[in-house]
């Protein structure tokens, strides 16, 4: 078995080539190695989402995929939705309807968010609770986030 498997990844529109451990997870990658530390490590059993990113436009929790697992893909963190210094449309609607709560759900609920309106642009309340039922808040600070 290889100590270490070369992959190269496009990360927010960078593209890195780098040796990785097999094991190693995704997560990992793009916080030790990557510095994009927007991504979080919750729970480690996909269970709370602070992890999840978009692997080729789709959101994926990357604390359950390895990194050899992202070779020749496209990763968009949550370093990524913001362009030019300024905010992303919906980073900016978090903010202003007070839907940050401590702030460590948050990076996998935009990007969980991102991919709910991405298929479906007018979710109705309940749309949106199932939409992100995959991701929580420690805070149970979830009225804000599907309050109109």
């Amino acid at each position: 078995m290889a100590s270490s498997i070369s992959i190269t990844v496009e990360v927010d529109g960078v593209s890195y080539t780098d040796d990785v451990e097999p094991r190693l997870l995704l997560v990992q990658h793009l916080r030790e190695r990557l510095g994009k530390t927007g991504t979080l490590i919750g729970c480690d059993t996909t269970n709370c989402g602070a992890c999840t990113v978009h692997l080729d436009g789709v959101s994926v929790k990357s604390c359950t995929m390895f990194a050899v697992q992202a070779d020749g893909h496209q990763v968009t963190t949550i370093e990524g939705m913001a362009q030019n210094g300024k905010l992303a449309p919906l980073q900016e609607a978090f903010h202003q309807c007070h839907a940050l709560q401590c702030g460590f759900c948050t990076p996998g609920m935009i990007m969980q968010s991102a991919s709910l309106l991405k298929e479906n642009p007018h979710p109705t309340e309940t749309e949106i609770r199932e939409g992100l039922e995959g991701n929580l808040c420690r805070c149970t600070g979830y009225q804000t986030l599907w309050l109109p």
